[in-house]
């Protein structure tokens, strides 16, 4: 018998070293380095199996998006998903990613389609059981209660679906691999041979993934790089709402978020995600102010609530939850310095409401607003949305896709829109909604301290 040979690699990177590592030089992370046997192939011959074809003999007429049912999730996918890609979804255990995708099988079942899904984690009957309670009966749908990835080709080629789920690729093993299944070299042969089905099929894949502790896909980082489109499932389960949020899209855009709501019936859109992130406007209400992000191709109006309250012994403390702490401290130092405002005496905590992680600069003057609102114990004006980039110096800076900011900002009733001065250049606004441009923070404090 021969001497068994063993690599290392990094379960974050895919990372493979010859020795044990404490720090993987890959990604510099500790204590990721994973024992797995190697195996030897012999490789054999090569030859020739495609030919190159010129750019404009392939045809575009057959060029088509598979609908999955879900408008939200088609406007996170770019449209719809394209055949012979590969879909990774990944989120929290419990978040409805199975209810998702079942759902997302029904539809395309309706249609006329025939899908593919592999349950490697759920036996048949417990897939029935939620199929039951979402009113689900489609014959078009076949359930395959199968690990081994070496027989889904023999499947595919058998039933010819337009739509293959695989839930979980952490579940599924191809046997030329000795390692357990989840393992990093199981998921990357698993993960490259999907592709290659895919490739060669033109079959839209869905690979449900699990997540680490830390929120991350679990399995080395070249998985996302290797599949088409990475979209995480993002919710509380406290909360019934549910966030698609795309972070890798070979076929569109990674700004879009779709919003999803989990009832008895399975996951229903949310038609106008506006209302989800704001409140009733309370009385006296300190703290409080509405902004408008631009998340990829749509405006939303979303709440931002602040309290600032007098610290004890030793350094202030700065807390957000909804945009990077770093962005709360910059804005604060802004603030300090140019309006004298005491706030390093003062515990300064900010909360977005409704779960979204806002990246968009044009929310700083709406959090600038909600500080000095709770700072100074004044509540702002309730029918008024702030617009805004807050640059160092303090100016306010003019921001991309005014217009349909103030258009949805009119469509959810508001009576007034604080927007930048540099964005009144041969600009007319809508003559039903009152607008108040501002050029630097202490013209926008003035505003709102005396309006």
């Amino acid at each position: 018998m021969g001497k068994s040979i063993s690599r290392f690699s990094c379960n974050k990177c895919g990372y493979e070293s010859s020795k044990w590592l404490g720090k993987c030089p890959g990604c510099d992370a500790w204590n990721t380095m994973v024992e797995e046997p190697l195996e030897k192939k012999t490789a054999p011959g090569r030859r020739r199996t495609t030919e190159a074809v010129p750019l404009n003999a392939i045809s575009d007429q057959d060029i088509r998006r598979l609908r999955t049912g879900r408008g939200e999730l088609d406007r996170v996918l770019g449209g719809g998903m394209v055949p012979g890609s590969v879909i990774l979804l990944g989120g929290d255990p419990g978040i409805g990613k199975s209810t998702l995708l079942l759902q997302v099988a029904d539809a395309v079942a309706r249609g006329g389609k025939t899908v593919i899904y592999l349950s490697g984690e759920e036996s048949l009957k417990q897939v029935r059981l939620r199929s039951l309670r979402l009113d689900i009966n489609n014959p078009a749908i076949y359930l395959l209660n199968e690990q081994d990835i070496d027989l889904l080709d023999g499947y595919i080629k058998e039933i010819d679906p337009e739509l293959v789920i695989v839930d979980s690729i952490q579940t599924v093993y191809s046997p030329d691999i000795s390692s357990i299944p989840g393992s990093v070299s199981q998921l990357r042969e698993c993960t490259a041979r999907i592709i290659n089905i895919a490739k060669n099929s033109d079959k839209a894949f869905f690979l449900v993934g699990h997540v680490t502790k830390d929120g991350a896909l679990a399995g080395p980082r070249v998985l996302e790089h290797m599949v088409d489109v990475v979209i995480y499932f993002e919710g509380e389960k406290n909360y019934s709402f549910r966030l698609l949020r795309g972070i890798k899209n070979r076929f569109g855009s990674t700004d879009e978020i779709g919003l999803m709501e989990m009832s008895g019936r399975g996951l229903v859109e949310v038609v106008d995600p506006s209302y989800v992130f704001l409140s009733p406007a309370l009385p006296d209400s300190n703290g409080t102010a509405v902004t408008a992000s631009f998340e990829g191709s749509r405006p939303l109006l979303i709440e931002v609530q602040t309290l600032v309250s007098a610290s004890g012994a030793g350094y202030p403390r700065r807390m957000a939850s909804g945009i990077d702490q770093n962005r709360l401290a910059l804005i604060i130092a802004v603030l300090e310095k140019k309006t004298g405002y005491n706030l390093a005496a003062n515990d300064v905590y900010l909360k977005v409401t409704g779960g979204v992680f806002l990246k968009d600069p044009s929310v700083d003057l709406g959090i600038a607003a909600a500080i000095i609102s709770s700072y100074r114990e004044r509540p702002l004006p309730s029918d008024t949305v702030f617009i805004g980039e807050l640059s160092l110096t303090g100016q306010i800076r003019s921001v991309p896709f005014l217009d349909l900011r103030l258009k949805e900002v009119q469509k959810m009733g508001y009576k007034r829109a604080v927007v930048p001065g540099s964005a009144s250049k041969n600009r007319v606004y809508r003559s039903d909604l009152e607008v108040l441009e501002v050029n630097t923070i202490e013209e926008f404090i003035d505003l709102i301290m005396e309006g």
